[in-house]
């Protein structure tokens, strides 16, 4: 239409994320309150910003600080979210569901992403979740998912990686009750060795010390990592385990890493495609966020039972 002006408004997520960023002083604390990054906080405030022309908030400092113009907007987005807030639901617009299928191995769906899934469902209820299981050590397509973590090896495949893993050895204190571990590290070749074809000793024995040996010939062939840190944690035998996964064991005290041995693991747990869109992409968002979390936890659990 002639003399028609093209109008381009904040979006809600937008507006939210100023709002937060104002009311708490940093785009931590809204990362921390909205359940995204700290960078996605920053990048839609900046949005905000680009599409007024103007700043909003003061970021140096220890803390953010709002702007004359900041101050004058915030209480218009403060009064445009409480009026969004009184609109009852069936007649939001921005309230249609939508449908989300993820799919991940099975491990990492519940050591990682379930227990934190609540976090998702109170920020985003807009979108309906289905959560799928890929089958382990066979790196399948996942078909349908619009997002789909995957267990392997990322530099084959691409992807976008999201935990930097650590494998260490874990077992159950009870296995370990009776047992001479004076000979620190070199003990691992006298205590039993769980085998899974996810987790090759190789690196283990060379961090120790050992000479070259063969992968363990005995016993049962795990392939489920899920699986492999409850044998170990039932005293069935050592496991080549990952930190991040055995969170709830190492928190028990059910399982403990030996002798301070660790190497980085040499596949890794990735988003396949690395740029998903529209609500794959909110989930991609946040899930960087727990698995960053996951991997804070780990550390702090390994440098306390080390």
């Amino acid at each position: 239409m002639a003399g028609s002006t093209d109008i381009r408004f904040p979006s809600i997520d937008g507006l939210r994320a100023f709002e937060a960023a104002a009311r708490l002083g940093s785009f931590e604390r809204a990362a921390d309150e909205l359940h995204i990054t700290a960078s996605a906080v920053s990048k839609r405030v900046a949005t905000v910003e680009e599409l007024l022309g103007a700043s909003l908030l003061a970021r140096g400092g220890k803390a953010l600080a709002l702007t004359a113009l900041g101050k004058e907007y915030l209480e218009q987005v403060r009064a445009a979210l409480g009026l969004l807030a009184a609109v009852p639901l069936h007649r939001r617009a921005a309230q249609r569901v939508e449908r989300l299928r993820v799919c991940a191995p099975p491990t990492f769906a519940r050591q990682v992403l379930v227990p934190a899934l609540a976090s998702f469902t109170r920020a985003q209820p807009q979108i309906e979740l289905e959560i799928v299981l890929s089958v382990p050590y066979l790196d399948q397509a996942a078909g349908d998912a619009q997002l789909e973590v995957r267990h392997g090896d990322v530099a084959a495949h691409g992807g976008e990686v999201l935990m930097d893993d650590l494998v260490v050895p874990l077992a159950s204190p009870a296995l370990l009750a009776d047992r001479d571990l004076s000979a620190g590290a070199a003990a691992l070749a006298e205590l039993p060795l769980l085998r899974t074809p996810l987790e090759p000793w190789a690196p283990l024995f060379a961090a120790a010390g050992l000479t070259p040996r063969d992968e363990p010939a005995n016993g049962p062939r795990l392939v489920d990592l899920g699986l492999l840190l409850e044998a170990a944690a039932s005293g069935q035998g050592v496991a080549p385990g990952r930190p991040t996964l055995a969170r709830q064991w190492l928190r028990s005290g059910a399982l403990v890493p030996l002798f301070g041995l660790q190497v980085p693991a040499r596949t890794q747990y990735y988003i396949a495609n690395a740029a998903p869109q529209g609500a794959a992409a909110v989930f991609a968002d946040w899930l960087r966020g727990v698995c960053r979390a996951a991997e804070r936890e780990a550390a702090e659990l390994l440098s306390r039972r080390g």
